[in-house]
């Protein structure tokens, strides 16, 4: 078996890995630095990213003081009050950077930015690319990268397990404090071969993990890999009960996946959501109308649907200007365009779907997991900057912000740490070929159903405790494939998307009360306590 060395290594190419990658590259041009995709570099949750980037921009009309406040708000008193301040007044500099490094964002006939609204936001505040600035920033990036000799990008390796003691033998428990990380095994998916890629300083920088729901905006790519291999390592991961629905994906009764995005931006714009019928409905729910923070607008939506047993609400732009909206949406327009709707003449369909995940592996302000040598980055963390919902918009930021203070950090730390000898070969005796595909991909239809109706955006008791019940058939069934057959990323997406269900369900049963994301019926007020969710 081959083993790779490096001094970096970082799992993920969306915006916390690349900018990761760049500002180590930067400050350290000695460093070997390894980025890893489990598809082509350029698929990632950030390049399917429309909004935008959120950033106090426009000093005249905003400040800091709003942006803070606003995100608190959104994150219904859950947010880390230190982790917002550090975002919210770094995060300015970090999108300069970003245009320094070749980023577009959208500009008004002033040739200033056309700075957009969104919800829960009290100010225009947003930079965006047209309906596409995931898109731009991950092209930015990757154009970026190349100007770096010491930048190597591995595409098509799946990322199977972090390396620590317990592969040395030695029991490994989540009390320990002195977990230590070596590397990761990747499978190498042109040849489906196993190597040991070591390094001194390890980044998980892997995104959320939509897939486990039905309906999710989130590219396939998006199975909680980084979420899952921190907890079988006995990493700390928290509040993963806090699962954003984004309230308007496009309904397409043909089905797709991902679910395609209506940005908020449309709402932002001028859009209003109603009834099938053309009734208006946020009234009932929130002063802030269609402009109020997700979690509402998502439930909104879901009562609204489930009252008037219908598959969809609407979305109402037909009173805005034609020409302005398919300059400022022309993914949106045309895609509308090309399942039979004019947005400009019909209401757009729409429903929730599964978008973002606030909880995630647990870090600290420099992007430090409880592992040593292992940091974390961007979705598939739990800074404390949401708390309990997403600010539109800051998950970018929030990215950009913790990839330089990690690289900041590991620029400190590196010279003192050394490659681990003596690692073990991943074993795969006593393993075979699997026989049947279908036990594969029938489990995981399985587990996306499981989650959408248990584990949606309203839970019970009831409901979580047959989720549980089942996710743990699955769980016994997969592992039990998993230790007796070869591997193959079905396999080990399969694996993962359980784990990921699992840490939901829990997370959600352990939280006896209803705040920002988190809405259960037996327990609708949010109370004076919480109980922690630390898994």
């Amino acid at each position: 078996m081959s083993v790779y060395k490096t001094d970096v290594l970082i799992i993920g190419t969306g915006i916390a890995g690349l900018s990761t990658a760049i500002q180590l590259a930067i400050r350290r041009p000695d460093l070997k630095i390894s980025l890893v995709s489990k598809s082509v570099k350029e698929e990632t949750n950030t390049r399917y990213a429309q909004g935008g980037i959120a950033a106090v921009w426009d000093l005249g009309e905003d400040d800091s003081s709003k942006h803070i406040a606003d995100t608190k708000d959104a994150g219904d008193d859950l947010c880390d009050p230190q982790i917002v301040d550090i975002v919210v007044n770094e995060g300015p500099e970090r999108v300069r950077e970003l245009i320094e490094w070749g980023t577009r964002f959208d500009k008004d006939q002033k040739n200033e930015y056309d700075l957009a609204m969104e919800g829960g936001h009290s100010e225009k505040r947003i930079l965006h690319y047209r309906d596409l600035t995931g898109a731009e920033i991950e092209r930015a990036l990757l154009e970026k990268c190349v100007g770096y000799k010491n930048i190597t990008i591995l595409e098509h390796y799946y990322a199977i397990d972090v390396i620590t003691q317990h592969h040395l033998g030695y029991t490994v428990t989540r009390v320990m404090n002195d977990i230590q990380c070596y590397g990761v095994y990747l499978l190498n998916l042109q040849n489906l071969m196993v190597e040991t890629h070591l390094a001194k300083l390890i980044v998980l920088a892997t995104g959320g993990a939509g897939q486990i729901y039905k309906a999710t905006t989130n590219p396939t790519i998006s199975t909680g890999d980084g979420i899952a291999m921190m907890y079988r390592a006995k990493g700390h991961v928290e509040n993963m009960e806090f699962v954003q629905f984004h309230p308007t994906s496009l309904f397409n009764p043909k089905g797709e996946n991902p679910s395609f995005l209506i940005s908020e931006a449309v709402r932002g714009f001028g859009g209003i959501l109603k009834t099938r019928d053309g009734k208006e409905f946020m009234h009932k729910y929130d002063d802030r109308l269609s402009l109020a923070p997700r979690d509402i607008v998502a439930r909104a939506i879901d009562s609204e649907m489930k009252a008037r047993g219908e598959d969809y609400v609407s979305l109402d732009c037909r009173h805005l200007d034609p020409q302005a909206f398919a300059a400022h949406f022309p993914t949106i327009y045309h895609k509308c365009l090309s399942i039979g709707i004019d947005p400009m003449q019909e209401m757009i369909p729409v429903v929730p779907a599964c978008h973002y995940f606030c909880g995630g592996i647990k870090v600290d302000a420099n992007g430090h997991t409880n592992i040593q040598n292992l940091y974390a980055c961007g979705e598939s963390t739990s800074t404390g900057l949401h708390g309990a919902n997403r600010l539109a918009s800051n998950s970018l930021l929030e990215g950009a912000v913790f990839a330089h203070r990690i690289a900041q950090d590991i620029v400190s730390t590196i010279d003192r740490i050394e490659l681990k000898p003596g690692i073990p070969e991943w074993d795969a005796r006593g393993t075979t070929d699997p026989k049947e595909m279908v036990l594969i991909t029938q489990s995981i239809k399985e587990l996306k159903e499981i989650m959408s109706y248990y584990v949606g955006i309203v839970r019970s008791n009831v409901r979580l405790k047959r989720a549980m019940d089942r996710l743990q058939l699955l769980y016994m069934e997969t592992e039990e494939l998993y230790n007796n057959t070869t591997l193959s990323p079905q396999l080990c997406e399969l694996r993962n998307l359980i784990t990921n269900g699992y840490l939901v369900t829990r997370s959600a049963s352990i939280r006896k009360e209803s705040r920002g994301l988190h809405f259960t019926t037996d327990f609708p007020d949010k109370h004076a306590f919480t109980q922690g969710t630390l898994l």
